[in-house]
């Protein structure tokens, strides 16, 4: 039998953070191997093609198609401007005429002579990928993008909505099953990365949000609050491109679930730092955990990986039921199968979840990389 995967859940103070920033398009990178980069740093630069509207000089003019190119007062390939003409058609002796004019600003690329058919295509849609962290620049891929590495404090959570902000921490709740209420918020949290402790309710998100909030951190967040947030059921694949403006990050569940202590001690002792944050989840092939990286200043390049794994001793996180949620120490690793109802056979773990022992399947946790 081959070896069971378990996912791993970071949650350390000093780790190697590698992120990929690609473009998505061919463009140009702008830094080299070795460059140092803020999280505000622009890295790669490209250009998305505009937006086409096709447009039937034809009808327009009232000619067979072979017959529009004596008509062109701009030519396929020049700049247009919004009302300018663009095909002309002169009737009763040059009495009268008939006109084309642009709906848009941007570029006459083509006319065709078999359908009559123009098209006119708006501006391209300049795009920026920025470091998003702090760290240097370990590898470019031309035309693409680069790698960012940086040292420093990593969260990960379990669900999230909303993208990438960078901003510094500040710590709300004062224990770590304090629910995060609206009345808690305020003026001071404007700009900041708000850490919790238990379920945030929906009036302090959507209170966040009016304060521009950067982020909210909580162990829970109520799963029908979702769709009351934002008008509709998130899919299971991918979020993080939701249009809010506060971004979420879950580190332990849905519900009322208080934050891991040891997560929020550690972000406690990072209170007032500057966080990279991302709310982006992806549960399929190539996961993709919501997180927050907290580089360490003046971090030294490195090629240390992240460390941890499925040993004695590791903390883990139950992540199916009956055990949903509850943290606790692997005492026991058995090599043998063993069957569950379902008539599966799986390699299990013991767990000690402080009020008990029990014995999970191996792919029913995830390790607290430390």
């Amino acid at each position: 039998m081959g070896d069971a995967y378990t996912p791993g859940l970071a949650v350390t103070r000093s780790a190697v953070v590698r992120k990929t920033r690609r473009l998505p398009l061919v463009g140009k990178v702008l830094v080299e191997v070795g460059t140092r980069v803020a999280a505000e740093d622009v890295v790669a630069r490209t250009e998305l093609p505009g937006k086409v509207t096709l447009v039937n000089f034809a009808t327009a003019l009232g000619v067979l198609p072979d017959e529009i190119a004596p008509t062109l007062v701009v030519q396929p390939g020049a700049a247009i401007e919004h009302g300018e003409v663009l095909a002309r058609r002169r009737t009763w002796f040059g009495w009268s005429s008939q006109t084309v004019t642009s709906p848009l600003r941007g570029t006459l690329e083509s006319v065709s002579a078999v359908t009559g058919m123009a098209v006119l295509r708006e501006p391209p849609i300049p795009v920026e990928v920025r470091a998003y962290v702090d760290g240097f620049i370990v590898e470019v891929m031309a035309g693409e993008g680069v790698v960012v590495e940086t040292r420093g404090a990593l969260v990960q959570g379990i669900f999230g909505l909303g993208g990438e902000r960078q901003a510094p921490i500040a710590m709300v709740a004062k224990a770590p099953d304090e629910v995060l209420e609206a009345a808690a918020l305020g003026e001071a949290h404007r700009g900041k990365v708000v850490i919790g402790g238990a379920r945030v309710t929906l009036a302090a998100l959507r209170r966040a949000i009016e304060l521009d909030v950067a982020a909210i951190v909580s162990g829970g967040f109520a799963y029908q609050d979702v769709r009351e947030l934002l008008g509709y059921d998130v899919g299971v694949a991918v979020t993080g491109n939701e249009a809010i403006a506060t971004t979420l990050i879950v580190t332990e569940g849905f519900g009322d679930i208080a934050m891991a202590r040891t997560t929020f001690e550690l972000l406690g002792a990072l209170d007032g730092k500057l966080a990279s944050v991302n709310g982006a989840t992806q549960i399929r092939a190539g996961v993709i955990r919501p997180e927050i990286v907290v580089p360490e200043p003046d971090a030294a390049l490195s090629t240390a990986a992240v460390g941890g794994g499925l040993t004695v001793g590791a903390p883990v996180r139950c992540i199916r039921a009956p055990y949903f949620g509850r943290i606790g120490t692997v005492t026991a690793l058995p090599i043998e199968l063993v069957s569950l109802p379902s008539e599966t056979r799986v390699r299990v773990l013991e767990v000690d979840l402080g009020s008990e022992k029990v014995t999970v399947p191996r792919a029913n946790v995830e390790v607290i990389e430390r």
